[in-house]
């Protein structure tokens, strides 16, 4: 690493706490994917094939979010966009839990979804390697 991009790539707060909150949501989602497969060897599911599917689904989905709590971990500059998209889609969701009288979870849903994007828009913009800044492409 130069020493031009380190300005670019400190891990600051708003950084760790992305990482951490995005490693437990990794940690919860990878628990339902082994809750699937827990069903397929217990025989508790009638559709072994939509288990299937659903828990290999659910694991692309947790180990996902490992690479962006590390690409947090890290500073990647890239790991903001899907770090929104994610938490925002989680907010349905949170509504869809609070309509079926799961109010806890439905808080906890919500209120790790909007730390995680208060986070991520929170930590420092990309920066230009060299630090000279273009604003060529800057609309006034």
């Amino acid at each position: 690493m130069t020493e031009s991009m380190t300005p670019s790539r400190q891990v600051g707060r708003s950084h760790r706490a992305a990482a951490v909150l995005t490693f437990v949501e990794a940690l919860v989602v990878l628990g339902f994917a082994g809750f699937y497969v827990y069903e397929m060897v217990t025989g508790a599911t009638d559709d072994l094939t939509r288990a299937a599917t659903s828990g290999a689904l659910i694991l692309v989905f947790g180990l996902a979010l490992l690479a962006l709590a590390r690409a947090w971990g890290r500073a990647s500059p890239w790991a903001r966009t899907p770090t929104v998209l994610w938490n925002v889609l989680l907010l349905p969701v949170a509504w869809s839990l609070h309509e079926s009288d799961r109010d806890g979870v439905a808080l906890g849903v919500a209120a790790v979804a909007v730390a995680s994007i208060v986070a991520a828009l929170s930590s420092p913009a990309r920066r230009d390697q060299d630090g000279a800044g273009d604003d060529s492409d800057v609309v006034s």
